[in-house]
């Protein structure tokens, strides 16, 4: 990918690897084990991004 990326690209990249994020430990206990991944994971290798 390039080095230098258009700021409406770098913006979606930087917002999906926010949302890529795990679920925090305290929301697993609170939940008790209910909640244990987001909807929102994805995988680099198996679901690409719009581009």
């Amino acid at each position: 990918m390039a080095r230098n990326k258009p700021l409406a690209k770098k913006l979606r990249m930087a917002k999906a690897m926010r949302g890529n994020s795990s679920v925090p430990t305290w929301v697993v206990m609170k939940t008790g084990g209910k909640l244990r991944r987001t909807p929102s994971q994805r995988n680099w290798r198996q679901t690409k991004l719009k581009p």
